[in-house]
């Protein structure tokens, strides 16, 4: 009776460099998922959370309310950590009167620095995570091709020590060590995809997140308020941008 030919056949007769092969991708793959995952679910509660405090903020009919506001919330999205850092610069310019080294060139240089920093800050933390993502996603089709060139090579061993050579004794062996590029495609597929969302997504991100700092930048450095471009950036409309505005 022929042997039943599979995944299974396939695991109980790799050797050692298959399994390493088996146990990398298995790795990739829980560590791209579970990025997958978390940073899917914190980028959907982070704009939730924005859009909340972009409404608070431009429905505020001063900077100090919109300060006395923070006090009682959290800055728990960019926005609003981005909002307090341009307050406190602007309270410390005020208390110092611009004498300590940071504020060198002048108020408008000084929160420009701030907002920029800021930003920077905010680009380096949604971009955690994306090496691995990126990895899984270019490396995985390469180990699963390493996989499966091993594979092929030790089953044409067994079948030129056995002397049989035929179709139907080289297919299965054959066809089994292909396995490990379905598994290196199941890998990075998936990955790729994510990676591509996510690059997208922070983009648009820092993309508002750039025009709210300008806004800011003209309400503290200028003092007139201007209407927020910030809900034109992406697909998440402020509710009322300012009041009075048209």
């Amino acid at each position: 009776m022929e042997k039943e030919l599979g995944f299974a056949h396939f695991l109980a007769q790799v050797d050692g460099v298959g399994i390493s092969v088996l146990v990398l991708l298995l790795a990739l793959s829980v560590a791209s998922w579970y990025l997958i995952f978390t940073k899917g679910i914190a980028n959907l509660l982070e704009g939730q959370r924005a859009e909340v405090f972009l409404k608070r903020f431009w429905d505020a009919d001063s900077l100090q309310e919109v300060n006395s506001t923070m006090k009682g919330h959290p800055a728990d999205n960019a926005f609003a950590q981005l909002a307090q850092l341009a307050l406190d610069a602007a309270a410390a310019s005020e208390k110092h009167d611009l004498q300590k080294l940071e504020a060198a060139g002048g108020a408008s240089e000084f929160f420009t620095r701030v907002l920029r920093n800021g930003i920077d800050q905010e680009a380096t933390r949604v971009e955690n995570g994306l090496t691995v993502i990126a990895s899984a996603g270019s490396a995985a089709p390469y180990i699963g091709l390493f996989g499966t060139v091993w594979g092929i090579y030790h089953a044409l061993v067994q079948i030129g020590l056995s002397g049989q050579g035929t179709l139907d004794k080289v297919a299965g062996p054959v066809g089994e060590a292909l396995i490990m590029t379905a598994l290196g495609l199941a890998v990075a597929i998936p990955a790729v995809l994510a990676y591509n969302a996510f690059v997208r997504r922070n983009r648009i991100w820092l993309a508002r997140l750039d025009t709210f700092a300008h806004d800011l930048f003209t309400l503290i450095a200028v003092g007139a308020k201007t209407n927020s471009s910030a809900g034109d950036v992406i697909p998440m409309r402020v509710a009322t941008p300012v009041k009075g505005s048209k």
